[in-house]
């Protein structure tokens, strides 16, 4: 708790401003980690025929696109 009142005055905000302000940033990580795992999960699986096609299409023009301009 001190060093907790020692930041917050520091930074000029009161000791709950201090401790909403850290609640919220832990708040947002913890989602952002959520959207993480879902997304890691989502592509663990790997990419559908369909997917890989599109994939290699897209990679064919790139290559073509860099080729002309070089």
């Amino acid at each position: 708790m001190h060093e907790a009142d020692a930041a917050a005055k520091q930074m000029g905000l009161s000791r709950s401003r201090l401790f909403a302000l850290a609640i919220g940033d832990f708040l947002k990580r913890q989602q952002h980690e959520k959207m993480l795992h879902q997304l890691n999960a989502v592509y663990a699986s790997g990419m559908d025929a369909g997917e890989k096609r599109l994939v290699n299409a897209m990679k064919v023009k790139f290559r073509r696109t860099i080729k002309d301009r070089w």
